[in-house]
This record gives structure tokens, C-alpha cells and sequence, in this order.
């Protein structure tokens, strides 16, 4: 690996059920987000990019889940959102105890503990070497936090979108690996062969949205120790999808 990583700012998409950690609970491990702030620090002390995060919250709430028993959908998308922010400000915790300055930045403005999203601002921080991480959605129901992963990826001009999964999951397969055996790992895919065979490694509004924008996805085992300091500094691990 080179001393120059293969792009200068990037957003980390991160599934609220890596926080979760093996167990897998509706909490947060918190060895876990000590682990992936320990990662992202050392990448950043580095040199070698700018860093910005997406969190989700599944290991809290899932908007889809409160619909599903009867809940109104849109009151449950803001559950969500909410859960989003919880993991937030538990990774900015951690970042800063590594002593990595870091802010939150939402899209649902809660003045007391973070940061009302404005782009500017959030390249601002960037360029002053601080971790952003993004919260709280898009602030409106119906998207989960993949979209707005990708918008805010091409809002900051990052270059590409490192979506970090869970669950053992590697890259793009064939088929779920976790359900047929004869699944095979993809180093590359187009956009377009996504959507067609519809693999499900991202929201699909997200892929379109990238497609369109012509940003381009590494799909990587964010829970495997390593993983997310490799992805940040270029290593091509996991699937590249442009």
C-alpha cells in the first residue's frame, strides 16, 4: 500500500448492527466502537484522508420494523432517525477520546448536542482534519440511511462511498452467502448489474443515486478488525460497484 491513499475524502457508511457488535442485541458494544475509533483515527493521523460517517441504527430501531407491527410509518422513520443519532454521539465519544476532533452534524436540528447539517460547514471541518459524522437521515421518513449516505457523499465531493456491512458479509455475491452455499464474491460490479440481478448490498435508491452521480461503492466486512482503517486507506478489499 502506498504512502498516498487513492482518494482524499471519503463518507463510511457504517449499519447501526456493526455497533451491536457478535452479540447482535439492541445496544451498542461499546469495545466495538472503541475498535472502529481506534481505525479511524489512525487513518486520519495518518495524512491520508478526510473522514465523514454515516451511522444507522438498526441495533436501536428500525423504521421498517414500527411499521410492520402497525405503527404510523412516518412516526417510526423518526424513530430511527433519533436511534441514528444515539450511535453518533457514541462514536464522537469515542473518536475524541482517541483524540480525534470530531463533530456531529444532523439533519434534525437538536441544538444542544449537535451541529444543524450545512454543507459548507461540514467541508469546513474537513478540511480542518475533524471527523463528521452525519446524522439523523436525510430528516424525512421513507429513506433508510444508505440514501442518504450517497447524497451526502456527492453534496461533501467525496470520492467514493465505503459501505461498511455486518454479518460476515464480504462484498457483493452472486446470491446471499449466508443462504446459498454457492454464492460467489464479486471484485467488481457495474452499477447497472446490481440493479439487475438485484443484488441487495445497498438500498437501491442509494446504487441509482450513485450511478447517476457516477460515485463509486467499496463493499467491505466492516466488523472484521482492520477492515475499516484498510478500506480508508485504499486496500481493495470487499467489492468496488461503478
Amino acid at each position: 500500500m502506498s504512502d498516498e491513499a487513492p482518494w482524499r475524502r471519503v463518507v463510511l457508511k457504517l449499519s447501526g448492527e456493526v455497533f451491536a457488535g457478535e452479540a447482535g442485541s439492541d445496544s451498542i458494544d461499546g469495545a466495538v466502537v472503541e475498535r472502529l475509533a481506534a481505525e479511524i483515527t489512525k487513518a486520519t493521523a495518518e495524512g491520508r484522508v478526510q473522514v465523514s460517517v454515516v451511522v444507522g441504527g438498526g441495533n436501536i430501531w428500525r423504521g421498517a420494523m414500527g411499521a410492520g407491527s402497525g405503527m404510523d410509518r412516518p412516526t417510526a422513520d423518526y424513530m430511527g432517525m433519533l436511534a441514528t443519532v444515539i450511535n453518533s454521539l457514541a462514536l464522537q465519544d469515542a473518536l475524541e477520546r482517541h483524540g480525534q476532533p470530531t463533530r456531529v452534524l444532523t439533519a434534525v436540528q437538536m441544538a444542544e448536542i449537535a451541529e444543524l447539517y450545512i454543507r459548507r460547514r461540514a467541508i469546513r471541518h474537513l478540511e480542518k482534519g475533524r471527523v463528521v459524522v452525519f446524522a439523523a437521515g436525510m430528516g424525512r421518513p421513507f429513506f433508510t440511511t444508505d440514501t442518504p449516505a450517497a447524497l451526502r457523499a456527492a453534496e461533501i465531493e467525496a470520492d467514493i462511498l465505503l459501505k461498511g456491512t455486518h454479518g460476515g458479509v464480504d462484498g457483493v455475491y452472486s446470491a446471499d452467502p449466508n443462504v446459498d452455499p454457492n454464492a460467489t464474491r464479486f471484485d467488481e460490479i457495474s452499477y447497472k448489474e446490481v440493479l439487475e440481478r438485484d443484488l441487495r448490498v445497498m438500498d437501491m435508491t442509494a446504487i441509482t443515486f450513485c450511478m447517476d452521480n457516477g460515485l463509486p461503492i467499496q463493499v467491505f466486512d466492516a466488523v472484521k478488525p482492520g477492515n475499516v482503517h484498510r478500506s480508508l486507506c485504499g486496500e481493495s478489499i470487499g467489492t468496488l460497484v461503478r
